[in-house]
């Protein structure tokens, strides 16, 4: 998509460049895939040079927001959830070679598959305001709906810190769609945590995530009454599936989880 409205590139640019008309530049494949009319500048953040992805002593793993995919699925190629989640995008290589771990959080889809690893791992996101200020805030709620986010007029997403303890976890991944190629219509990952419970996160299938915690070894009755609070309204209706479809698909896909991961 031509942004034929776009007077200047600012590259590199910084927090303090911002002003109304602008939109933060990644990689771009989400910000050039539809008009938009109000963009008057764009501000060249992977100019910035930012280092794309650093391990920590405690083994986090701090991912810069201009991290593209395919640099993110061969650092982390031996975690298994990250591979899987690459994967997701079912995008050829030109797309993993631009595509952002950022920009896939910040487009905000209900199918992007970031949102569901970052989400899943409890996954914390720095975010940078145009006067230099810092917020951080947890990956699972930062997207408040399909294209909303909790960012902020000039704010920009600058890093997301997985912890070294859940990308150390046992997970359990499940993705469906109505077609073999198509978008991801429910992606629920289910991760076992250390002290016996269970955390289950829904993505694809719902406006927003949604993260299920059980503090021990659920049963199919509590996992089943954790996911009734889900209601149909809750599940995207678009092309890709009908909520009544999403809905039934992601009980099936939790029970499963369920009985990989605890029993």
């Amino acid at each position: 998509m031509d942004l034929h409205t776009v007077t200047e590139v600012i590259s590199p640019a910084a927090p303090g460049s911002w002003r109304p008309g602008d939109a933060w530049l990644g990689g771009g494949t989400a910000l050039f895939s539809e008009p938009r009319p109000d963009v008057r500048r764009l501000l060249d953040l992977p100019s910035a040079g930012w280092p794309s992805l650093r391990v920590h002593d405690d083994g986090a793993v701090e991912i810069a927001a201009t991290c593209t995919i395919a640099d993110l699925a061969e650092r982390l190629a031996r975690h298994g959830i990250v591979r899987q989640c690459c994967h997701a995008f079912l995008a050829s290589f030109k797309i993993w070679n631009v595509a952002t771990v950022g920009g896939n959080l910040c487009a905000a889809l209900p199918a992007g598959p970031m949102i569901s690893l970052t989400v899943a791992l409890d996954a914390t996101l720095l975010l940078l305001g145009p006067d230099g200020t810092q917020r951080v805030v947890p990956a699972a709620d930062f997207v408040t709906g399909q294209g909303t986010t909790l960012l902020r007029d000039g704010e920009l997403l600058r890093s997301i810190r997985l912890p070294g303890e859940a990308l150390g976890s046992r997970t359990a991944y499940r993705r469906g769609s109505l077609h073999r190629h198509g978008r991801s219509a429910v992606l629920v990952i289910g991760r076992a945590e250390p002290a016996g419970g269970l955390s289950l996160t829904i993505t694809a299938a719902t406006h927003r995530p949604h993260v299920l915690r059980f503090p021990s070894s659920p049963s199919a009755t509590d996992l089943a009454e954790a996911l009734a609070v889900l209601s149909l309204a809750d599940y995207v209706d678009d092309v890709h599936g009908r909520p009544l479809w999403r809905q039934h698909l992601t009980r099936h896909y939790a029970e499963q989880i369920r009985a990989e991961l605890v029993e």
